[in-house]
């Protein structure tokens, strides 16, 4: 045969390689242009385009408003742009609880989990549900504020309108970018450019990483354009149709295949090799060290390569810090059941996000923690969906060893399940932001868990009374470091006296959007006598913060890193100066809405404290 025909071979297989990428990476006008082809020609008929906004907010991971208002909240994503194209500042938006790098710069930021592929960089997000579902042609989301936060956008088979839940539950990335920094505050229309699915979608979700913004940054509305029918492409347009298009490179790439990351759980049959090379020649705990740098996926992976690396891929000593949240869209019991041989040691554990829909059961999430949990030290389980009182149960009798417990937005778990949480006395971090645990599961969780160093009662909205909370704190938790009561609506001067008094090692103090607290009753001028080695104190949005409050804090807290005081109208530039002077490493001072600091004092001010970032927002 002539070489020319083996040639030829070649340059076929490049060329449908070439018209596949090209399918999957079509920009939108390519889409756009196809519509029109079809049109014209009347090769197929035409599919009109819907454009729909949200109808509704399904779940979300974090926001800054209030469980019992409209403001700053998630739920300002559904239906018509509130505000769009005005930028700024608006309460009629959806804004997320966190931004910056400010939150891992403070006593209560935990240690990352090692192995996190690096394309997995989400830290919130959102799932939105829209009224009909359709092929996604475009997805506009309307910016107001600091934008860029956006890092992927998903769409899920499963219809949230429909009255049979389906077999499976399959994701689709159709975008997803790094953090990238936005060059100034403005509102804009963010469209970037998505893969089409092979499925209709009414539910989509949206993923943010905060960590480059200035600020918090604020999002109106998403509107999401589709088709009712999947686009055929006409062959007169020398493009294919997505049936040929093989998915498993995108399901690599993008890691929402879960019958995929099952089969490398799962054990195959494995060639034995007379040899090992140069492996026989290597220290098991260096090929261990080795191993250690691979993410999940790649060391099961590896592992289907040969009997030897199987060994090392299976050893539980590979498996003490494991995390599964980059995998949420594809862990489910099966995933649980093939990792328990491996997971026999393991020490931290990250199902953050995973299990929703149905994904992981009861029985599959108690099975794997009765053959893993003797040694778990930290848990993590934020919006895990599918808790109950069942599951604390389980915990709190299968993980005698437990020191830290997430259970953030975990709005599901009934409240009289949260007593179970008192049969752990070694907890020294517990996380309970946006649950239901009531005041009587709390006030055994601090009679209890006396090593308590760090706890989150953020938006936890069926306390009835922070005073008590508080005193009892002041008695009980005298290790605690960092307090949130982000939200609490009831605690008074009584309750800060008496935290005060007992947690002197404070470092970490929220009380932002806490209305009950008045600075005529002398609270804040206590809290900086009583506690001087506060790094982090927010009073966002309390009103009556004065520049009594200021001078006491710039006298004893010198080691203040990170101050908040959004919305106080009491302070002056004078106070703020002194308090720049006095603390040193003061690296965060937000003043947005002080109405004595106008943006002349905060530009002098930048000028003379240039290592401080001095925050003043503003609304159009």
């Amino acid at each position: 045969m002539s070489p020319v025909f083996p040639m030829l071979t070649v340059l076929s297989m490049f060329y449908y390689m070439c018209l596949r990428r090209r399918a999957r990476t079509a920009t939108r006008g390519e889409m756009n242009s196809r519509r029109a082809i079809e049109s014209n020609t009347r090769a197929l008929p035409i599919n009109v385009e819907i454009v729909q906004y949200a109808k509704e907010v399904l779940d979300f991971s974090s926001h800054y408003g209030s469980e019992n208002s409209m403001s700053y909240t998630m739920w300002n994503l559904a239906g018509i742009p509130n505000v769009y194209p005005s930028s700024g500042d608006f309460t009629q938006t959806a804004v997320f609880r966190t931004y910056g790098t400010w939150w891992d710069r403070c006593p209560s930021a935990r240690l990352p989990f090692k192995r996190t592929p690096p394309t997995f960089c989400s830290q919130d997000y959102v799932e939105l549900a829209f009224e009909e579902p359709v092929y996604p042609t475009a997805v506009h989301i309307l910016e107001t504020y600091h934008p860029g936060a956006v890092v992927r956008i998903l769409a899920c088979s499963a219809n949230p309108y429909s009255q049979n839940p389906p077999a499976e539950v399959r994701w689709e990335i159709l975008w997803s970018e790094a953090p990238t920094k936005v060059n100034g505050p403005q509102a804009r229309q963010f469209t970037p450019c998505i893969k089409q699915i092979n499925f209709p979608t009414n539910l989509i979700r949206l993923e943010v990483n905060s960590s480059l913004l200035d600020y918090y940054t604020e999002l109106d509305a998403v509107v999401l354009h589709g088709v009712k029918e999947r686009p055929v492409l006409s062959l007169k347009t020398s493009m294919i149709d997505m049936d040929d298009i093989d998915e498993d490179e995108d399901e690599e790439k993008y890691g929402c295949g879960m019958d995929t990351l099952n089969k490398q759980f799962s054990i195959v049959t494995l060639r034995e090799w007379p040899t090992n090379g140069y492996f026989d020649k290597l220290p098991y705990e260096l090929i261990q060290l080795i191993l250690s740098h691979l993410t999940v996926p790649d060391l099961c992976r590896l592992a289907q390569t040969c009997k030897l690396l199987y060994q090392h891929c299976c050893d539980p000593l590979q498996y003490i810090h494991l995390s599964l949240q980059p995998y949420w869209a594809r862990i489910n019991d099966t995933s649980l059941e093939y990792l328990q041989s491996r997971c026999t040691l393991i020490q931290w554990l990250n199902l953050s996000w995973t299990g929703n829909r149905g994904a992981i059961s009861v029985s599959g999430f108690s099975r794997f923690l009765k053959v893993c949990g003797s040694e778990l030290v930290r848990l993590e389980l934020s919006c895990g969906h599918f808790l109950n009182e069942t599951c604390l149960e389980v915990i709190t009798e299968m993980c005698p060893n437990l020191q830290e417990l997430n259970l953030s937005s975990c709005d599901k778990i009934p409240p009289q399940a949260f007593n179970h949480i008192a049969k752990v006395a070694s907890l020294k971090r517990l996380i309970l932001y946006r649950t239901k645990v009531e005041q009587t599961a709390l006030l055994s969780i601090l009679n209890f868990c006396s090593e308590l160093q760090h706890l989150s009662l953020g938006s936890c909205v069926m306390i009835e009374d922070y005073d008590l909370i508080a005193s009892m704190m002041g008695a009980k938790s005298k290790k605690l470091r960092s307090l949130d009561l982000w939200r609490c609506k009831n605690i008074t001067e009584s309750g800060i006296a008496e935290l005060a008094s007992g947690c002197q090692l404070l470092e970490e103090l929220d009380l932002g959007w806490c209305p009950t607290l008045q600075s005529s009753t002398g609270c804040f001028t206590n809290l900086a006598r009583k506690l001087p080695n506060l790094q982090k104190l927010f009073l966002t949005a309390n009103r009556s913060v004065c520049d009594t409050d200021i001078e006491e804090l710039a006298a004893n807290c010198t080691h203040l890193q990170q101050l908040d005081i959004l919305g106080t109208r009491m302070v002056s530039p004078a106070s703020l100066r002194k308090l720049l002077e006095s603390c040193k490493d003061l690296s965060l001072l937000d003043v947005s809405f002080c109405s004595q600091i106008d943006n002349r004092v905060v530009l002098e001010l930048n000028a003379n404290f240039p290592n401080v970032f001095i925050k003043k927002s503003f609304t159009q």
